[in-house]
């Protein structure tokens, strides 16, 4: 396993791997750059041992494995900073191709992920790719790290653009749908910390009972749906509503977005 990581830039989903990774890995050294220096203190703050900075050559020279954890309108300007290193380079920046990238790091070996942010607390749900120049050995040290943070899987680069809408952004259109739920209890008449507790634990147990028996989503709907009782009642409202296509059209959007980064 690696021991020295640098991150090229310390925002949230930066952070965010750094911790999971020093959580799952004591003894290694995080090296960080960023602008912003109110960053710079959250990672001194919460990460022990962590060495930060400002300048990317510095954290390319002194890492193993380089995360480039910046915003797609700046990574041009990170690259030619570290245009000569010849680390493993693991890129989350949205949208940004592993071939341009490779055309300015020559050298470099490089990987391209779209994580989210449930990361920080070890459930983050990931697609990666690698580039052309990848060995076998960095191969394992990407997915060390990356289940480090909870579920990864290879993807083909073309369909990156699709996990960055679907669970790259997904986290906040769940939030937006447990923000609902927990509303609607409110309007019930439940206090506010009841129903965001029912609300948090539903979705929950709902993920949970799916992933762990493999259960199709419709066979749960059906398991619930008792004839003539309360679930099919509410279901007379929802499944009337156009909500599949809103969703849809919602990580359809995101996806767009990220192929318009991009380029």
């Amino acid at each position: 396993m690696v021991r020295r990581i640098g991150f090229v830039g310390g925002g949230n989903m930066g952070f965010a791997l750094a911790k999971t990774i020093t959580d799952r890995f004591p003894g290694v050294t995080i090296y960080v750059c960023d602008v912003c220096r109110d960053r710079l203190a959250l990672f001194e703050q919460e990460l022990a041992g962590v060495q930060v900075g400002a300048d990317p050559g510095k954290v390319a020279e002194a890492a193993e494995v380089i995360f480039l954890a910046v915003k797609p309108q700046d990574i041009q300007t990170v690259l030619e900073a570290i245009r000569d290193t010849d680390r493993l380079v693991i890129s989350i920046a949205a949208g940004v191709a592993i071939a341009r990238i490779e055309s300015v790091l020559t050298k470099a070996r490089v990987v391209r992920v779209m994580p989210n942010t449930p990361c920080l607390v070890g459930a983050m749900a990931a697609g990666y790719t690698f580039g052309f120049r990848i060995q076998p050995q960095d191969r394992e040290v990407v997915k060390q790290l990356l289940e480090a943070a909870g579920y990864a899987t290879e993807v083909e680069e073309e369909l990156l653009d699709a996990v960055t809408g679907l669970s790259g952004s997904g986290p906040a259109f769940v939030a937006r749908l447990i923000e609902a739920f927990i509303e609607a209890g409110r309007g019930l008449g439940l206090e506010a910390e009841v129903a965001r507790d029912l609300s948090l634990q539903t979705f929950l147990g709902t993920a949970k009972l799916l992933g762990e028996t493999g259960m199709k989503p419709q066979t749960l709907v059906d398991m619930v749906s008792s004839p003539k009782g309360t679930t099919v009642a509410g279901r007379q409202v929802l499944d009337t509503s156009d909500y599949a296509r809103v969703i849809e059209k919602t990580i359809q959007a995101a996806m767009e977005r990220s192929k318009e980064l991009g380029r």
